[in-house]
C-alpha cells in the first residue's frame, strides 16, 4: 500500500494521514454492523461502502465531500477529519488503496496487532527526516527503560503533554497490562482504556497520527471524548493534576507564543509565558515544560522527562528552575544520554526523574544520582541503534522497586563507574547549580569513536544522498522526455 501511494508522489507523512481517514472510516463501518452495532455517527452519504461504490472522478469527488463532511462531525471524528485535504491526485490509485483497506477485516485483530502496524508507519515516517517528523519521534527503547523506572499503577492516571504519536502514553499501557507486573480486575480495565490518559499536541497531523494510534491500541471510543487535547499545553494550568507525567518536550530555545494569566490580560511579548504558578519567566521551551509539568504533578506524583544540556547548566531562569526543583521535589536521578540515538543530528539530551512532595520549608532532594550512558559510548539510528538492552544497567543501578538500596558503581578504585550520587550540598555548591556533571576520563573524544562507527555513519549519508540524486535523476529525466 505504502508503495502504491509513493507512486503517486504521496510523501509518507502524507501516507499515513490519508491512510488515518481511511481507516477510521472502515473501523466505524465494521464496528455499525453486528456484532458490535455500535451507532458510529456517520452521515448516510459518508459512509465505507458509498466511497468503495464509486469509481474515477465520482469517487474523487465523494472522498472530498466525506473528508470535509466528517471534519463538521463533532466528537472524535471531527477531532480527525478537522481540515482533511485529499493528497492523492489519482483516483485509481486512491480506488486501489480502498479496495486494499476494504480486503481486511480490521475490527477482528487484536489491539496489539493493529498497534504494532500503525507504530511500524509511524515509525517509518519518523525517519524521513525531510519531513521533520522525526521531531515527535521518541526511541521505543528509553521510552520503555523510563516506564520500567517509573513503574506506572493500576487507576493511576497518566499524561503527556506533548504527546507527539503517544509513544509514551502506550508504552505505560503496556506496562500496566502486562500480567508480569500486574493483574487487572474489571474496573481497573475500563479505567485503563478511558480514564488514565491525557495528553496534549500542538501539531494538528500529529495530533490525528495520535488519535488513530491510541483508538488502534483501545484507548478511548469512537464516541467518547478524546482523550488528548489539540493546543499548547504550555497556555494555561489545566486545573487537573496527575500521578504521572512521562515527555519528551519538543527541542528548540525558544517559544512561539506571550500570555499572561494575571487578571485574564494578555501582554505581547513575544516567546515567553507570565504564569503566576511559574518560578521564571523565561522564552527557553524546555524550561517552560519543566515549570508546566511541576505544576500539573500531583503532590505525590512523578515524573521523567527528557531535557537538552541547556536544562542542566544554563544560567539566570535555568539556575532558578534547578534550585525550585531541588528545593520542592526530590530531584533523585539524571540519565546522560549519548548522541545518535535521536533522528535531529547532534543532540545532547538527559533524562530527569523527579518525585513531587508537599510544600515544606525543608529542601525535598537530598542526593542527585548521576548515570552517565554518554561518555565513550556511540550509537547511531541504522547500523548501531540503541536497544533496550542498551540501557538495562541504568535500569538496574536505578533500583525501581528499592531506590534507597542503590550502590554506587563510581569509586577512587573504579573512576570510570557510571553510577555516581552526589549530595544536594555538592550540587549547590556548584556554579549555577549546574547539574551537568561528568567524571569519567577516556581521553580524546576522537578516540572513543570507533572507525566501524565512523563507516557506518558515512555509509548512512551516502545512502541518503544516493537516494536524493536518484530520485533528481528520474525528475529530470521526466522533464527531458
Amino acid at each position: 500500500m505504502a508503495t502504491v501511494l509513493m507512486n503517486d508522489g504521496v510523501s509518507n507523512s502524507d501516507y499515513l494521514e490519508q491512510l488515518t481517514y481511511l481507516l477510521f472510516l472502515k473501523m466505524a463501518d465494521e464496528y455499525s454492523k453486528p456484532p458490535y452495532k455500535r451507532d458510529m455517527r456517520i452521515p448516510g452519504d459518508c459512509t465505507w461502502d458509498t466511497l468503495k461504490s464509486k469509481r474515477g472522478d465520482e469517487l474523487f469527488r465523494h472522498y472530498e465531500y466525506v473528508l470535509k463532511t466528517l471534519g463538521e462531525t463533532g466528537g472524535t471524528l471531527q477531532q480527525i477529519y478537522s481540515g482533511a485535504q485529499n493528497k492523492i491526485s489519482n483516483p485509481a490509485i486512491l480506488s486501489r488503496v480502498i479496495t486494499m483497506i476494504d480486503a481486511e477485516k480490521w475490527s477482528s485483530m487484536s489491539s496489539d496487532v493493529k498497534g504494532d502496524i500503525y507504530e511500524g508507519l509511524l515509525q517509518k515516517v519518523a525517519e524521513d527526516t525531510k519531513s521533520g517528523a522525526g521531531q515527535y519521534f521518541t526511541p521505543r527503547a528509553l521510552i520503555s527503560a523510563m516506564v520500567d523506572c517509573v513503574q506506572p499503577q493500576p487507576g493511576k492516571t497518566v499524561v503527556d503533554p506533548c504527546c507527539g504519536s503517544g509513544g509514551f502514553l502506550l508504552a505505560a499501557k503496556d506496562y500496566i497490562e502486562d500480567s508480569e507486573h500486574y493483574t487487572l480486575d474489571r474496573d481497573q480495565r475500563h479505567f485503563l482504556r478511558y480514564s488514565t490518559f491525557a495528553g496534549w499536541e500542538i501539531v494538528p497531523s500529529t495530533y490525528k497520527l495520535c488519535l488513530m494510534n491510541l483508538f488502534l491500541h483501545n484507548i478511548s471510543d469512537f464516541n467518547g471524548e478524546p482523550p488528548i487535547y489539540r493546543n499548547d499545553s504550555l497556555l494555561a494550568d489545566p486545573g487537573t493534576r496527575y500521578d504521572y507525567v512521562l515527555t519528551n518536550p519538543p527541542f528548540g530555545k525558544k517559544s512561539s507564543y506571550s500570555f499572561t494569566n494575571d487578571e485574564g490580560l494578555q501582554e505581547e511579548e513575544e516567546g515567553t509565558y507570565n504564569r503566576r504558578d511559574f518560578w521564571a519567566v523565561t522564552s527557553n521551551k524546555q524550561l517552560n515544560f519543566v515549570q508546566h509539568i511541576h505544576t500539573i504533578l500531583r503532590q505525590d506524583g512523578h515524573a521523567a522527562v527528557v531535557v537538552p544540556d541547556n536544562v542542566l547548566f544554563e544560567g539566570g531562569a535555568g539556575e532558578t528552575v534547578r534550585r525550585k526543583l531541588l528545593e520542592t521535589t526530590n530531584l533523585h536521578t539524571i540519565l546522560r544520554l549519548p548522541t545518535g540515538i535521536f533522528y535531529a543530528q547532534g543532540v545532547k539530551a538527559n533524562v530527569i526523574f523527579f518525585d513531587n512532595r508537599p510544600a515544606s520549608p525543608d529542601w525535598q532532594t537530598r542526593e542527585v544520582w548521576i548515570y552517565d550512558y554518554r561518555t565513550g559510548v556511540h550509537h547511531t539510528l541504522k547500523q548501531r541503534p540503541m536497544t533496550r538492552e542498551h540501557l538495562q544497567d541504568f535500569v538496574d543501578c536505578y533500583k525501581p522497586a528499592a531506590i534507597g538500596d542503590r550502590e554506587e558503581t563510581y569509586s577512587e578504585e573504579n573512576p570510570n563507574g557510571r553510577w555516581r550520587r552526589f549530595t544536594l550540598q555538592e550540587i549547590l555548591d556548584r556554579d549555577k547549580a549546574s547539574l551537568d556533571i561528568t567524571w569519567i576520563k577516556t581521553g580524546d573524544d576522537i578516540s572513543e569513536v570507533q572507525l566501524s562507527d565512523l563507516l557506518a555513519e558515512i555509509r548512512e549519508k551516502s545512502d541518503s544522498i544516493a537516494s536524493a540524486v536518484s530520485r533528481l535523476e528520474e525528475l529530470l529525466g521526466d522533464i527531458e522526455e
